[in-house]
């Protein structure tokens, strides 16, 4: 693992904390740990949840352009897969995930924050994709994630302008999820996905599953994903605890095993 990013886990809950001062800028180290560590938090069974933060100061201003302003076109048709499936592993890892964003998350770093489920943005923060400033459009899936989550409207005003978009228009179109005092973005992303630790696994990977594929799809291959999916979870010890529980216990008391 790189220095440029630290794994800690606690309590069932991971934090891939960015840690390349002063401002985080993603250079292709940065990014492949990024996919590195999307790949540990996979596997590991004691990992419920994901955090992703880089301190109180700023998530990510960007990528690193000093890096990005000496590549020529083929060097940048090499990259720019890797580039993009490095963000698309945090997308897909297979358990519940949050950005807490203080300070800046622009261009690469807002991409990196909406590969995560949920987004927790300090009261002062500003996001924004101000690629088209630099003669360019956002390329680790800002164009893709952003529309997506606000819709084309917003997401091209957003793209077209460059502009930076403060924490509470964030909140209002969508963009976050949540908005509090800085000193509190950690800990808010926290109790947001902390409620998963020791919940039933399979069946929340299962869900942001059928979710996250159904959007890609028409609706009728979406309900199928999610038929399959939900008759698949008849296969987990899981849903055996859940439903038995609900019968005798009624509901909400379930005990699971993550299994």
């Amino acid at each position: 693992m790189s220095d440029l990013l630290a794994v800690e886990v606690a309590e069932g809950i991971a934090t891939l904390r960015l840690q390349r001062p002063p401002m985080n800028a993603l250079n292709i180290e940065l990014q492949e740990a990024l996919r590195a560590a999307a790949a540990e938090v996979t596997e590991r069974k004691d990992v419920a949840a994901v955090v992703l933060h880089s301190g109180e100061k700023v998530f990510a201003a960007g990528a690193d352009i000093k890096e990005m302003e000496q590549m020529s076109y083929t060097d940048m048709v090499d990259r720019s897969g890797a580039l993009q499936s490095s963000f698309t592993a945090i997308a897909r890892i297979p358990k519940p995930t949050v950005a807490a964003i203080t300070g800046y998350a622009l261009g690469g770093g807002l991409e990196l924050a909406l590969c995560c489920d949920f987004r927790v943005a300090a009261r002062d923060a500003k996001v924004g994709q101000p690629e088209i400033l630099l003669g360019l459009i956002p390329g680790a899936g800002g164009t893709q994630r952003l529309s997506r989550l606000v819709g084309p409207s917003r997401a091209k005003d957003i793209v077209f302008t460059g502009r930076f978009v403060g924490a509470e228009e964030a909140l209002a179109i969508g963009l976050v999820d949540e908005v509090v005092e800085p000193s509190d973005v950690y800990d808010a992303a926290r109790a947001r996905v902390q409620r998963y630790a020791g919940g039933p696994a399979y069946a929340l990977r299962a869900a942001k599953e059928a979710v996250d594929r159904g959007l890609e799809v028409d609706l009728d291959t979406g309900l199928e994903i999610e038929r399959a999916l939900f008759a698949g979870l008849f296969a987990t010890r899981d849903r055996a605890i859940g439903m038995r529980s609900f019968v005798e216990h009624g509901p909400g008391k379930a005990q699971f095993e993550g299994a």
